[in-house]
């Protein structure tokens, strides 16, 4: 029984327009015929053809020369084929860092076209943080051919949780500096859609998207370089919590054994310099030293460093034994800047979890590095833009 109105011809229209599209979108770069769009849509032959017709005008596809084969010369006219432009506009994804920027310019299938990164000065504040992610978005862009006009979204990642209405919840201490109104003012400079998302959330996406937890629903990504925090994917949704907070460890300062919410590099660095001062590091003196010098120190054999190593795979097994517990994913990546040297602590990590939890999820090691937020920025824009596909016409 029939339990509100039929829906009328516009949402029908619009249902039919956002299939042929998503089907073409996901065949490309190859191309489809309008009978291959019939079989993938249900869709009629008339309706198929006429929704082509319009998303060629509206510069969201392409339709290709008809080429005559002998089969299909037997038939009549050779077949109509569409496919999905990705060149008809781009998307920017940028990780906004501490001490410097990246921006990854990608067209719409998320192929990346260009580059660039931006040192932040130690002094640099507010409006002139915001310039220099401008700058080097545009230069970006400038190595991808791309036109600031021809962006369709961009997406910025903060190492600071991100409300649903795209601001940092409660700023304070470390996650002040990130404050700075930075959506706003990519908007009013370029004329931008600007979304803003926390880094860990970004780097999950990316992770899912392309990198080792590709297949895999429920997963958290840690980035673990200098603070730790996590992007949780629960059957393959995304956590947020009220207040941009899910995936925040800043709680680690009240669980007993674990170093607080510090990263790889930052203990690195403070346990390095303890064995230093010692005089058991390999020489080094105690301010020379570095997570870079520590991890190489080990991979030599240094005693001293091989013992921070051990203390730095306990203190990262007992933070995934924690997610293990709590959330129950099925894969733990460990990422960000310092993934590649992460990989040394993953024999420690993997045999003291069974000790730390009764649910321990398998662990790996990013292999997206440093570039996974700017990735992940670009898979959340690219997202943006699949939602408001038939609002852009891009036959401007």
């Amino acid at each position: 029984m029939r339990t509100g109105p039929a829906p009328g011809p516009h949402v029908v229209r619009l249902a039919n327009a956002e299939a042929v599209l998503r089907r073409l979108r996901g065949a490309a770069p190859d191309a489809l015929t309008a009978g291959e769009l019939v079989d993938g849509t249900g869709l009629t032959r008339a309706t198929v053809i006429a929704v082509c017709d319009d998303l060629v005008r509206r510069g969201w596809a392409a339709e290709l020369p008809a080429v005559r084969t002998a089969a299909a010369a037997s038939r009549g006219r050779p077949p109509r084929m569409f496919t999905f432009r990705a060149d008809a506009g781009a998307v920017v994804g940028i990780d906004m860092g501490a001490g410097k920027t990246t921006a990854l310019v990608a067209d719409l299938l998320g192929t990346p076209l260009g580059a660039a990164t931006g040192i932040f000065p130690f002094t640099a504040q507010g409006s002139e943080r915001v310039e220099i992610v401008s700058s080097t978005a545009l230069t970006a862009l400038a190595s991808a051919g791309v036109t600031a006009e021809g962006v369709l979204a961009a997406v910025a990642g903060v190492a600071a949780p991100v409300d649903r209405d795209g601001h940092i919840a409660t700023p304070r201490d470390f996650w002040e500096q990130f404050d700075v109104g930075l959506a706003q003012g990519l908007a009013e400079r370029h004329g931008w859609r600007v979304v803003l998302e926390n880094d860990a959330n970004l780097a999950a996406l990316a992770e899912q998207w392309r990198g080792a937890a590709r297949g895999v629903d429920d997963v958290a990504v840690v980035l673990a370089g200098e603070r730790l925090g996590a992007g949780l994917l629960e059957s393959g949704r995304l956590l947020h919590g009220r207040h941009g907070g899910a995936g925040e460890l800043s709680f680690l300062r009240l669980v007993s054994g674990a170093a607080g919410p510090h990263g790889i590099g930052q203990l690195a660095r403070r346990w390095g310099a303890e064995e230093a001062a010692l005089g058991r590091l390999g020489g080094i003196a105690p301010e020379d030293v570095t997570a870079e010098a520590v991890f190489a120190a080990a991979h030599d054999g240094d005693p001293g460093a091989l013992r921070v190593l051990r203390r730095l795979s306990g203190h990262m097994a007992r933070v995934v034994a924690i997610l293990g517990t709590v959330l129950n994913p099925e894969l733990v990546v460990l990422g960000g800047a310092v993934a590649g040297a992460a990989a040394a602590l993953l024999p420690g990590i993997r045999a003291e979890l069974p000790s730390l939890t009764d649910t321990p999820p398998r662990v790996e090691v990013s292999s997206l590095g440093g570039d996974a937020v700017a990735l992940g920025a670009v898979r959340r824009a690219l997202d943006d833009v699949a939602e408001r596909a038939l609002d852009i016409n891009l036959g401007r």
